[in-house]
């Protein structure tokens, strides 16, 4: 009698929880909509790129309800341009830029971080005799991109006591290793410290770096995520979830730094060189460990530095250039 009765309540529980569907079902079906979000990147695929790549390649993504389009640039200077537009939803772009576009009138607002120290480097080829800024006077330096790198580069040299009318400007347009080493130039300057000299090693030519944070120049966040300020409140959710699963992509490869390089190279064969490699492992370290955080300092600090260098009209208040989806 014992058995059966246990028996009937069994049955009589199966029955309940067949009824009832599991007890995830309600969570489930908070989350059935799959929102859908084009990221356009600052550039083709590379290694800064990581977080991205995993996140879509190991479901990060769509574990957080995305279905994520990552679109590569023909003009990188186009990506900024087309999130304020509204025609994407977010771009992967640049603090130092992104002071610049919000002091021209352009709706951009940070709302995560992908690379969060400096890339930027001035780069002399190690076998040279050039072995500190206050040698560059008097040589050449090339450069691919004016504006904002310029005043960088200007601040560098002055913090070393060197005028900038001291050395000569030459645009190598984007060939900035090959020009380094063929010694067309004495140095290069926008040169990123995770690839340069990556390149200038499998040319078999030892490079060495001047780092700008070094050098008189803030501190700044390299890599960052903007989105339009005037839709925002519409995406903040979406976008929430989207530095999350930047945030486990980014602990992921951390964790499993080799396995990572494996699975990046997996989805682009034409990723798979000894750059990108050598590049992968120096790029790493550099990622922002929580995507979704601000440094508020750090952009107040940029905004004040580029007051200073007379490169906008007025100081933005930190509100209008960045936001912390990880706070209420």
């Amino acid at each position: 009698m014992l058995r059966l009765t246990r028996r009937l309540m069994g049955a009589c529980l199966a029955l309940v929880l067949i009824a009832s569907g599991p007890a995830w079902a309600a969570d489930d079906d908070d989350t059935t909509e799959t929102t859908s979000l084009k990221v356009m990147l600052d550039w083709y695929t590379n290694p800064s790129h990581a977080p991205l790549v995993i996140a879509q390649q190991r479901g990060f993504f769509e574990r957080h309800g995305l279905d994520v389009e990552l679109i590569s640039p023909a003009d990188p200077s186009v990506p900024p341009k087309l999130v304020a537009a509204g025609k994407i939803d977010m771009a992967i772009s640049y603090q130092p830029q992104l002071h610049l576009q919000v002091d021209q009138g352009l709706p951009l607002v940070r709302v995560g971080t992908l690379i969060a120290t400096p890339l930027n480097i001035t780069l002399v080829r190690a076998d040279s005799d050039i072995e500190s800024m206050q040698d560059l006077a008097g040589k050449s330096i090339g450069y691919s991109v004016g504006g904002v790198e310029e005043v960088l580069l200007n601040t560098m040299l002055e913090h070393n006591g060197v005028a900038p009318d001291d050395v000569e400007m030459v645009n190598v347009n984007f060939a900035l290793t090959p020009a380094l080493i063929g010694e067309k130039v004495d140095a290069v300057t926008g040169a990123f410290r995770n690839f340069e000299l990556a390149q200038m090693a499998q040319e078999g030519v030892k490079g060495r770096a001047f780092y700008i944070e070094e050098e008189g120049v803030p501190t700044y966040d390299e890599l960052i995520f903007i989105a339009n300020r005037d839709t925002l409140d519409a995406h903040r959710d979406a976008y929430t979830r989207f530095m999350t699963a930047i945030e486990e992509a980014t602990a992921w490869i951390i964790n499993h730094p080799d396995e990572g390089w494996k699975a990046f190279k997996a989805s682009d064969p034409a990723l798979d060189t000894p750059v990108n490699k050598k590049a992968w492992y120096n790029t790493i370290p550099r990622f922002a460990l929580r995507p979704a955080a601000l440094d508020g300092r750090r952009y107040e600090a940029f905004e004040s530095f580029l007051l200073e260098r007379g490169q906008i009209k007025a100081k933005s208040p930190l509100s209008r250039l960045a936001v912390d989806l990880s706070q209420p």
